[in-house]
């Protein structure tokens, strides 16, 4: 998934974003048409020659050195997750080279930790597919979709398909453009960290075709890696919440890992997730007593 374009894009971006006094330099010369540093100042600020940041942005030049991503990293003031990106960018995957095997399912014992939490929980892939949820994961984050549709792997949510495509999540996340930076900016850098992986690329493609807004995000070329913090939500049942959100990636698994989100002790956005377990129990013994009548052919 990651080209030569895809390199010269990110500089291109990131090059734009930087005036020549924001980096100790005097700005002269000719009147500038475009914003941003232009590509003679970006190599003198990095220590290369302007013939050859010409050519790496060009998608010319391959195998840059660790020294010279660094002196571009540094020049750039970029983000460690930027920094990152960008040294994916400059090692697309070789031609030929097997894609890696990763595992698409959770661990048993993953699994049995997330329904175990008393708080919401979601397992995910690298590509953000739903491996797995808890009860109130469910109810939170997509209450409208049917709870067992993560076991089911042609049926799989995925969160963002879910956050761009889902009208729910207009609804449910109240400061939508904020999370919407936020979405695409983890996408991308799990595009950069997994260059090989069709599907991930083919979900990037359905986003851009089907939401303008993904598309306009995509094209600013964002990255950042989002571990940890907090969202805002208006859910349906239990109305106005702020969480703490974290990341736990899960090591030798191929990027999964546990979206687990909490609440401040004695806040009223901790009597909102107790409210809202309390109604997913609710459904959920609905949900079974349900099955039960339709397995012994009665009525419910």
């Amino acid at each position: 998934m990651n080209t030569p374009a895809d390199l010269g894009h990110f500089l291109r971006t990131r090059r734009a974003a930087l005036r020549p006094e924001d980096v100790g330099l005097v700005a002269y010369g000719r009147t500038r048409r475009v914003p941003g540093l232009r590509r003679e100042e970006l190599a003198q600020l990095a220590g290369v020659s302007v013939a050859y940041y010409t050519r790496l942005e060009q998608g010319q030049s391959h195998n840059a050195s660790d020294e010279v991503l660094d002196a571009l990293a540094r020049a750039l003031r970029l983000t460690r997750d930027e920094h990152a990106h960008l040294r994916n960018l400059a090692r697309p995957a070789r031609a030929g080279r097997l894609p890696a095997v990763r595992p698409t399912t959770a661990a048993p014992g993953v699994r049995q930790l997330v329904a175990a939490l008393a708080v919401p929980a979601v397992i995910v892939d690298h590509r953000f597919d739903v491996l797995g949820w808890n009860p109130l994961g469910h109810a939170l984050l997509a209450g409208h979709l049917d709870a067992g549709s993560p076991e089911r792997p042609g049926e799989r949510p995925n969160l963002q398909r879910l956050f761009f495509l889902d009208p729910h999540a207009r609804e449910l996340y109240p400061r939508w453009e904020a999370e919407a930076r936020r979405a695409a900016s983890s996408l991308r850098l799990a595009a950069g960290e997994h260059p090989d992986d069709r599907r991930l690329a083919e979900l990037v493609g359905e986003l851009t075709m089907k939401s303008p807004e993904f598309a306009a995000l995509w094209s600013r070329h964002p990255v950042r890696g989002c571990a940890s913090g907090s969202k805002c939500f208006h859910h349906p049942v239990v109305g106005a919440m702020e969480l703490s959100f974290e990341m736990l990636r899960l090591p030798d698994t191929g990027g999964q890992g546990v979206l687990a989100f909490s609440a401040e002790a004695g806040s009223a956005d901790e009597a909102a997730l107790r409210l809202l377990a309390t109604a997913a129990a609710t459904d959920g013994d609905r949900a079974g007593r349900a099955s039960d009548a339709i397995a012994i052919g009665g009525k419910y």
